[in-house]
């Protein structure tokens, strides 16, 4: 069953609803060329069909190196740069309690995950080591290629220290290496170390990975249910790759609306969420949809807000700045949580209006009177909603963002699976760091400084 619904009904006045369905025709031959594997990026589709692939094999395995990792670790790192940990980040964060590095392992029942090489700040990586110094860890490491500066910079430097700590052997049996199945530095040196390896297909892009091991094995160590997350993608999997209407298909939709919001003249979306827990959720679809989309001098620009807070300092531009953006407003309609404001008798700072009501019910309705205050203010708003916050409704929702993306990007005309623009940094940063081979940029690029 699919819990997650769309709606565009504060679109109208913007754009049509003729505007929208006019994708319909578009989208099937989308939904198609996806399926058969014949469009812009094809080697880069297994992610369709992993909620299907990931067998119980897979998922027992992750289970039982996720006891063992909780049973030998306070800490756990996950070592990785953008879908080799967002992925999962997203997941955890929305299910931890909001202040799980402050309860002992015990109250959270699994190791506190933290996370490296998703930087380069000596600053953060020698208080990172500080605190493992005192705590026991253990470390997965996730690349493909092992080379990605990033992550490879932080795997040497906790792998020493990882070492050291334990020593070799005991070392060995705290690192997981997730990689690929058979080459790269990564890959090579699992083999000659002995790590504990897991394979990241060849055939999935690291920002659509979160349903292999690059995501299953840190949510599993988190202590969360990894076979209801998948089940939750097998629903919506079934639903978006064979419905082919938008009244039916929420993918269908998705993309359609914000499809015709770009060509209408809105280039930015603002995903909004009202829960603290779901921050890592927007920073994972930020990746997910500007890696994919943003190529060849098109594209919509993501960016994101969380609201209430962020309406004390972007919500005067959201409400009165340049009409180029539209929002979508992630609802949930059950929190975790059951919490009253209470009376006062004084009533000195005028609450007592509110005196009684859970305080969900108070973010209710100041996310209603956002949404219409934006509209008026001709910000259009799509809004997605999930009944609450678990493993399956998170399957179900990151699921849908990928298939979306897809017909999306396709829509676009562009190739939703590559990142050509990714490697210009790369490049000059290695040059101006005097790596062999890039000499004449060097020299070029620091007569440019200079």
């Amino acid at each position: 069953m699919v819990d997650l619904k769309i709606n565009t009904d504060k679109l109208e006045g913007f754009v049509s609803k003729a505007a929208i369905y006019s994708y319909q025709q578009q989208l099937v031959l989308h939904q198609e060329t996806l399926l058969n594997k014949t469009g812009k990026g094809n080697d880069f589709l297994g992610w369709i069909t992993l909620p299907d692939e990931t067998n119980e094999a897979m998922l027992g395995s992750i289970m039982q190196d996720a006891r063992e990792i909780a049973a030998m670790a306070d800490i756990y790192v996950v070592v990785g740069i953008g879908g080799s940990y967002l992925g999962a980040r997203a997941v955890i964060e929305a299910l931890h309690h909001n202040f799980a590095g402050l309860l002992t392992k015990q109250e959270r029942k699994a190791p506190l995950i933290v996370y490296a090489g998703n930087n380069i700040s000596e600053d953060y990586l020698a208080d990172l080591m500080d605190v493992l110094d005192r705590y026991d860890y253990a470390m997965t490491v996730i690349s493909k290629s092992g080379t990605t500066t990033e992550p490879a910079i932080a795997f040497r430097v906790l792998r020493r220290h990882l070492e050291q700590k334990y020593g070799k052997d005991e070392a060995c049996r705290r690192i997981i290496a997730i990689t690929d199945k058979s080459r790269g530095a990564l890959k090579n040196l699992a083999d000659a170390e002995g790590y504990k390896t897991y394979v990241v297909p060849d055939d999935v892009g690291g920002r659509y990975s979160v349903l292999t091991p690059v995501g299953l094995l840190p949510i599993a160590v988190a202590g969360f249910d990894i076979r209801r997350f998948v089940e939750g993608a097998r629903a919506m999997k079934q639903l978006v790759t064979t419905a082919k209407t938008m009244d039916e298909n929420p993918a269908f939709l998705y993309a359609a609306a914000r499809n015709a919001m770009y060509a209408s003249g809105k280039p930015v979306e603002i995903m909004v969420n009202y829960q603290p827990s779901l921050i890592y959720i927007t920073e994972w679809w930020k990746q997910l949809y500007g890696e994919s989309e943003g190529k060849q001098n098109r594209g919509i620009f993501p960016a994101g807000v969380s609201f209430t807070t962020d309406l004390h300092s972007m919500g005067q531009y959201v409400q009165e700045g340049l009409r180029i953006i539209f929002e979508t407003v992630l609802s949930i309609e059950k929190p975790k949580r059951d919490l009253t404001v209470p009376a006062e008798t004084d009533d000195a700072d005028g609450l007592n209006f509110v005196a009684g009501k859970r305080l969900h019910e108070v973010n209710r309705q100041a996310e209603l009177g956002t949404l219409l205050a934006h509209v008026d203010g001709q910000v259009p708003n799509i809004v997605i909603s999930l009944p609450q916050i678990n493993e399956h409704t998170l399957g179900q929702l990151l699921y849908f963002y990928e298939f979306a993306c897809a017909l999306s990007g396709y829509l676009l005309d562009v190739n939703p699976f590559d990142q050509p623009g990714v490697e210009a940094y790369k490049k000059n940063m290695f040059a101006l760091l005097g790596k062999p081979g890039f000499e004449k940029q060097t020299e070029e690029l620091r007569k440019r400084l200079q």
